[in-house]
């Protein structure tokens, strides 16, 4: 272990969440392309290769996002689009007790996460705030995970040995992306899985009632 950073009283590790389909359900896949009325695949094949990326890092606007969300560059209803998925948006089954009890818990946690300007419509809905800060978001910094510079970024905002950040995702790259960086990652399968690997690591995840 690296020597404890000089602010002893912060309490360490910190957390580091993904968001989309680690805390909360993502939309996409089902609910957007019933919006559409196309498959998956349809909307997949037919929607701008690199459109929602350069959202996702803060490159263009949602106005721009429209003009070409398709190839074909037609219109569509983009004010239906953000109430489709923010209709969409959920905790996962288990998460929101869990952020809980870490916050109760005094755990110092941060969203870290691939998503636009439009992490505003998770949060007006499920207010995650509650429990972390939107701290690194992709359309701030104009990087994505699993980027090393983005991680890179974390680090040196935190201010911490990357040994005293634990990471978790649910796809493996992003996760092993931390890894190389010095940051402990797991990946996300479900909460039950997450609760028991973050005890391994030293987690203290009891709550009042257990004591």
């Amino acid at each position: 272990m690296a020597a404890l950073p000089n602010n002893t009283n912060r309490k360490l590790p910190i957390l580091l969440f993904d968001v989309m389909d680690t805390l909360v359900r993502d939309p996409f896949y089902q609910d957007v392309p019933a919006f559409f009325g196309m498959s998956l695949k349809e909307l997949i094949d037919c929607k701008h290769p690199t459109a929602w990326v350069e959202f996702e890092k803060g490159l263009i606007d949602e106005m721009e996002l429209a003009r070409k969300f398709f190839k074909d560059g037609r219109d569509f209803d983009l004010e239906g689009l953000k109430t489709c998925m923010r209709s969409g948006y959920s905790y996962l089954e288990g998460v929101e007790q869990l952020l809980l009890t870490l916050k109760q818990n005094n755990f110092e946690m941060h969203a870290f996460t691939n998503y636009p300007i439009w992490y505003q419509l998770i949060e007006d809905k499920l207010k995650l705030s509650k429990y972390l800060c939107w701290t690194f978001c992709s359309f701030t910094y104009g990087k994505r995970k699993p980027d090393t510079e983005f991680y890179m970024e974390v680090l040196r905002h935190l201010n911490v040995d990357p040994t005293y950040c634990i990471f978790v995702d649910d796809r493996q790259k992003n996760v092993e992306a931390a890894v190389e960086v010095g940051i402990r990652g797991v990946q996300f399968k479900n909460v039950n899985l997450l609760r028991e690997e973050l005890s391994l690591m030293g987690i203290d995840i009891s709550t009042d009632e257990d004591q």
